[in-house]
């Protein structure tokens, strides 16, 4: 690195909003490279201007074979959500930031911002949004033009939360500055600036769950119910898998999503994917996600066709495999990450024994526990137990070395 470069975040007021310091450090450069709304405040700018264009790749081979004085100019705070993290790790740059988008919103609102969750849809998918927003009294979101406003509230109504009011920053520090309070129904048919951030504030409690959710509040298959991985088995599964908050998870046959669901409450910032060969299973989990609002991926198919569109898994959890068991077990034990865990629920003997020799097949070294539980349940004014069926839970890990 030859050059001196320095990135200066620039608000949506262009030069009002820069510091007389900063102006120096433009005017002295030689080279001026930023987005072309950012350049047009620059008409004036006598050294060469560069339009960020083509990926920051690109940009990153410019400035490392610059010998000249360069300012890059990047929106708000380049390091939040943007391109300053990117390329501090990439050439020697200097960076002064501006004021967030996010600060400007929270300013604007007169709320507190120091507990609020911080999350961005901006050229990302909102897969994977409801459990994260679940529960948390402020949130601030950065959008684009696809995750607008009113896409972020249908898809908020769609989980029914309607516990949020959303406030939405238009073109936030710039003439064309608006900012409105509105509630979840209103904004589904409103037409926002491109240049906003949405902030959910939370008005009054929400349902909430425990791990360990119960059976009964789950929906499942008529009239034969029970077709569920029990609160105490599924509890210990989850415990066995040694889920992580950015976790990514496989639950093969997951019937009514109870094992997902919890997953994905626990991994919310990483991803769940599932797969269910019953259609009304696979319907059932598609209800039960939104009710315990859980947003993740569930297909309908039966294992081990599928897999191949999943992420690899740091976890995987399989809850029943209807026949081909060997073959599904093959691809789990070949695309689990470096320390992960597979654990499999087994009912009968013979199920325990080829998931074991599978397991051992592959280089995986097994601990088996027998789970034998019972619910106690009353009888005229005496109480009981009733035992549910035993469950072998199988948990299975790479032997170190082994690949």
């Amino acid at each position: 690195m030859k050059g001196n470069i320095k990135l200066i975040g620039i608000g949506d007021e262009g030069r009002a909003s820069l510091l007389p310091l900063y102006e120096t450090f433009i005017k002295q450069s030689d080279v001026l490279v930023g987005g072309e709304r950012q350049l047009k405040f620059f008409s004036d700018y006598s050294g060469e201007k560069v339009v960020i264009k083509g990926g920051l790749k690109n940009l990153v081979d410019m400035l490392q074979s610059e010998e000249r004085e360069v300012v890059v100019l990047a929106s708000g705070d380049p390091l939040f959500y943007g391109i300053g993290g990117y390329l501090s790790k990439k050439v020697d740059v200097s960076i002064y930031p501006y004021l967030s988008s996010v600060q400007l919103a929270f300013s604007r609102m007169g709320e507190k911002w120091q507990n609020a969750k911080l999350l961005s849809v901006h050229g990302r998918d909102m897969l994977g949004l409801a459990q994260k927003i679940d529960g948390e009294d402020l949130v601030a979101i950065l959008t684009d033009e696809k995750n607008s406003p009113s896409e972020i509230a249908k898809y908020l109504l769609s989980f029914n939360m309607t516990e949020y009011e959303i406030f939405i920053g238009e073109h936030l520090g710039g003439e064309e500055e608006r900012c409105r309070t509105l509630t979840l129904e209103e904004v589904t048919d409103t037409e926002f600036a491109s240049l906003n951030i949405v902030i959910l504030k939370r008005m009054k409690k929400g349902p909430s769950w425990s791990f360990g959710i119960h059976d009964e509040e789950f929906i499942q298959r008529k009239p034969e119910k029970g077709l569920i991985t029990k609160k105490e088995i599924r509890t210990l599964s989850l415990g066995a898998l040694g889920l992580k908050k950015d976790s990514i998870v496989w639950d093969i046959g997951t019937c009514t999503g109870s094992v997902a669901i919890e997953a994905a409450r626990i991994a919310k910032d990483g991803k769940v994917f599932a797969i269910e060969k019953n259609e009304g299973d696979y319907q059932n989990c598609l209800e039960n996600m939104k009710k315990f609002r859980t947003d993740f991926t569930v297909i309908h198919d039966k294992a081990p066709n599928g897999l191949e569109t999943f992420d690899n898994p740091d976890a995987v959890f399989i809850g029943g495999t209807a026949g081909g068991m060997k073959n599904i077990l093959k691809q789990c034990c070949e695309r689990l990450n470096e320390g992960g865990q597979i654990v499999l629920n087994a009912v009968t003997i013979e199920n325990l024994g080829e998931a074991v020799s599978t397991f051992k097949e592959n280089g995986y070294s097994v601990d088996i526990t027998l789970a034998q539980v019972s619910r106690s349940k009353p009888i005229l004014n005496l109480t009981r137990f009733d035992a549910l069926n035993p469950i072998y839970i199988i948990s299975a890990r790479r032997e170190e070395g082994e690949k």
